[in-house]
Parts: C-alpha cells; structure tokens; sequence
C-alpha cells in the first residue's frame, strides 16, 4: 500500500497508508476506503489509489498529488497561498480561485471559508491544508475553528476496533409483547380498516396520559400539522412563525397552505424558540398591522420550550400557538405535559420516537370541536348522506386500527422508556461531561425532559476535533449518531423566507451532534460510544 507521511506534529519520520491521509483531508468518506480496501484485498497488485479513482471518488491528478508532491511539500514547508496548494491538487481550478479572490477583495471573508461557501471544497479539506502549511491561519480563522484532527480509526484501542461489529442504531424501535397482542386480536377480529376498537382506545388512553380532553390518531405528526394549520384558518399569503431548528416537516405544511413561513432562533437554555425575539418579531408585525395567523413552537429533542411567556404572547396578540411535541412526549413543562398548552398540539409515532407505531401522529387539543372537524377532514371530508358526497377538501390522513393496536402496547411502557433514555443523558453527562469543549445539551429548572435524544456541541478548539470527525470515527466503529437539524432559514427550500436572529441555531448545527439515545440500549452500548468519543480528544 502507498505510504505518505502524517500525523499531527508532521514529523518526517512517522509514516500512514495514502487512503487515510485522504480520508482526514476529508476527500474520501470511510465507507468508500473501506470499499476500496476491500477490493485491494482481493487484488494484491493494484494500489489503492488506482482504485480510489477507478471508482470514481477522485481525480487521477489528485491521488498523484498526495502520493509525490505532498510528501515533498511537507519535507520543504514552501510558504504559499492555501489557493496554490488546493490548484496543485486539483481540487480548485483556475477560474473558481479567480472568482474566490474577486469575492475576498470585496469582504473579510477568508479564501477557505468562500470555497466552502460556494461548495467546491469541503471544510475538512480546508482544515488538513491549513493544518499542514499554515496551523497559525488555522488557528486563528473563525471560519474553520481549530478543527485540526488527524484521527483515525487505528488510533483507537484494539478492543474498541473488535468490539466494533454490531451496529448502534440511533434510536431504533423498542418493542415489547403487548404490541403483538393487540395486533394479533386485530387480525382475529378482522378489524383492519382506518376504524376499530383499538383506534378509539388508543385516542382515549393517550388522551389520559398527556392530561388533555380531546385527540384525533393520524397517519403522520406532519399530518397533524397540517390539519392544525387548517383548522385555526391559515390560508394563501398568511404568515406563520414557526421554531428554525427544526425537522423540515415543522413548516412543510406551512407550504401546503400557501402560507409564509418566517423563522425563529432558538435559545441557548433550551435550544428551543426564544422568547424575547419573538416578542420582538411580534412587536414588528403588529407595528406594521400584519401579525403571523399561527406560531409553530417544536419542543426540540424531547426538551420543552419556555412555553409560559411564548403562550403570554400569543394570548396578548390572539394569535393561535401550535405545539410541536413530535420529539417530546413524555416531556412537561412546569408539571403538564408538552403539547397540552397551545389550541392543537401534535405527536409523532415515526419509527425513531420514544413510543412508535411504524408511522403515525396524534392531533390534541382542549377544543372538542377542533378534533371533531380533524376527523372529518382526515377522512376525506365525507359528508353525512346516504352516498358518498363531499363538499369540503379532505385528506386520507387517519391512523388505522391495526398501528393503533401496536401504539396501545407501546404506550402502557411509555414511562420506562422514558426512564430509560434519561438514565444514558445521565450516563452520558457523568462520562463525556468533564471533557474539555464538549457540552451536553441543557435542561432548564422550568421542565422535565426525556432526552429523546442525547445531543452534545464540541468546540473542536478546546475538545481538539471537529464534530464531523466524531461522527465519522463513530461511523467507522458501526455507531450511528447525526448532526444537529439544520436551521430550516438555510435549507434551500425556504431560502427566500424571513427569520428573525439565527446565530444561535447555526452555532448547535455547526458543533452539535446526537449520539445513539435509544431505550433499548446497553451497558456495554454506552460504554463503547463513550471510550471512543473520550478516545478522540485531545
């Protein structure tokens, strides 16, 4: 295998297989190395460069320069510009740095943060040059901070690398008996369709555990949405705010409707939407005689928002609040459950959630009327009459009888499971806690969450890698974990839609990660994800 000098300190001697060094110059992902190594394998005269570009994952010209001009480079320290190095390897040609230096003449941005802007270069290839040839820019550039990390899976302990053969998912399903049960008498009963026993009693025992009066089962928590947008009037050229870190099927509906969507940042106690700017954002509409008709407020990562004041606002401005507690049952703010305060709140029982029933959602809401007027639109609208007759828009959106059944016996453990993800946020915060730059995500005084998921933000500088990094060692060990959403003002579905602050919700997507959260997980699970992230820092 070709051999090319790395490691942290550059020291001449020190030597590492080619596939790697490209792999922390973030130019290959690990599953195509491993896919690579594992044709070398079969083919011993062909190296692993050759099969790199066969393959199609980079340029011949590229490999060639890893494999002669680097090695050279690191020997000589020339002092060039990060453009010359990128143009050598053929990963910027001549026109696209023309165009990053017109746009540096005009802006204080730096030549690495613009390329990775414009989406030519990945931040990770920017950081191994800079690393390599200019650690003081890297050092000290805001654009890339202190992501210097040049790990890789070989530095981990043997026993982590043999243990490292069955996956750890995320958050899979948890099931229990009592599912099966309820899905058998299904069957038995023939009671298959959209309607059934096990439909009412689930919409009355979830009902019970959440504390409210009324709720409709449903094909989707986006569903559940999208009914709720409907039924307070959100119609064409309507503006809704809604929370901006969040999943995209937060404000998809808001798009169904022809509505507006504008975006709140979130803040760092709950990492939820925050308060005072939408007071501010309500301050300004008013003042400008528009105000939003909803407010969408998700209740992130089974963490409640600061609902009180969100809910003072929308009372003092008669404006309908929406909650999105898709992530968080189980949750409760001030001792009531999540998605109870609002006029609608809504669920999720997508395979991923603390309960599940494959897909689904629950639409609640005090208003008896509201979720009379849900099951009617979820039925297509079917009028009462001895034929099938239809004067309003309706949606196939009811949850059929045979999920209801597998979420009645999810929900009877609905506690233990939420006991159970709290115990590895605990297990989680004692172990990667007191590691420098590495912060797990907070839970205020005001609530009591199930950390549906485990989030934690690493400030590469301090932890000494980047959350990619992270994840992409985590990946090599069969561990699944994710970034934080993506604040939905920069998805380019909604590129052209207001927010109001934003730096907040960039800094978690930028740093934060998710690590496997699951109530199914083990002793020997959490132990194998905690000895790699403690492996990496540095």
């Amino acid at each position: 295998m070709l051999q090319t000098p790395l490691n942290h300190s550059v020291t001449k001697k020190t030597l590492k297989p080619l596939g790697f060094v490209l792999q922390n110059a973030g130019l290959v992902s690990a599953q195509q190395l491993e896919q690579a190594l594992q044709t070398q394998a079969k083919y011993d005269d062909l190296k692993i460069g050759e099969i790199l570009a066969s393959q199609g994952a980079l340029k011949p010209s590229t490999i060639s320069f890893f494999v002669h001009q680097f090695p050279q480079l690191l020997e000589q320290s020339p002092q060039k510009q990060l453009g010359q190095y990128l143009q050598a390897a053929d990963l910027l040609d001549e026109h696209q740095i023309s165009e990053i230096l017109q746009v540096q003449e005009q802006s204080d941005l730096k030549f690495g943060e613009i390329s990775v802007r414009k989406g030519w270069i990945q931040q990770d290839t920017v950081n191994f040059f800079l690393l390599y040839f200019q650690p003081e820019a890297l050092q000290n550039s805001p654009s890339c901070p202190g992501q210097t990390d040049t790990d890789n899976v070989s530095a981990l302990p043997e026993s982590d690398i043999k243990q490292a053969t069955s996956p750890i998912l995320l958050s899979p399903p948890h099931l229990g008996t009592d599912e099966l049960g309820f899905v058998v008498n299904a069957f038995e009963t023939n009671w298959i369709a959209p309607a059934g026993p096990h439909l009412d009693a689930f919409e009355q025992e979830f009902s019970e555990a959440v504390g409210i009066s009324h709720a409709a089962a449903l094909s989707s928590g986006t569903a559940g949405i999208h009914l709720a947008l409907k039924l307070v009037g959100v119609g064409p050229g309507d503006e809704v705010f809604c929370s901006t870190l969040t999943f995209v099927a937060s404000a998809n509906p808001i798009l169904y409707l022809g509505a507006v969507p504008i975006f709140i940042d979130s803040d760092r106690t709950s990492w939820n939407m925050d308060p005072n700017l939408l007071a501010e954002a309500l301050r300004q509409r008013a003042r400008r005689g528009k105000l939003p008709k909803a407010v969408i407020l998700v209740h992130l990562y089974g963490q409640s928002a600061d609902i009180e004041p969100i809910l003072e606002l929308c009372n003092e401005y008669n404006i309908s609040l929406i909650e999105d507690a898709a992530e968080s049952l189980g949750a409760t703010y001030k001792g009531k459950a999540t998605g109870t305060f609002g006029r609608l709140g809504i669920f999720s029982f997508n395979g991923n959630k603390i309960i599940t029933t494959s897909g689904g959602g629950m639409l609640v809401s005090e208003d008896a009327t509201l979720i009379t007027q849900a099951r009617f639109l979820s039925t297509q609208a079917r009028d009462i009459a001895p034929h099938y007759q239809h004067s309003h828009l309706g949606y196939n959106y009811r949850l059929s009888n045979v999920l209801a059944g597998i979420g009645r016996g999810q929900l009877r453990f609905l506690p233990q499971k939420v006991a159970a993800r709290r115990r590895i946020y605990h297990r989680y915060l004692q172990a990667l806690g007191p590691l420098p730059g590495l912060t797990l995500m907070p839970e205020p005084t005001f609530g009591r969450a199930t950390h549906w998921l485990s989030c934690v933000t690493i400030d590469p500088l301090k932890f000494g890698v980047s959350r990619n990094r992270v994840q992409a060692v985590l990946r090599a060990h069969h561990i699944e974990s994710r970034p934080v959403w993506k604040p939905l003002h920069l998805q380019p579905l909604f590129a052209t839609c207001d927010r109001i602050g934003g730096t907040v919700s960039e800094e978690l997507f930028r740093n934060g990660l998710c690590l496997p959260s699951g109530s199914s997980m083990t002793d020997d699970d959490l132990d194998r994800v905690i000895a790699i992230i403690t492996s990496l820092v540095r």
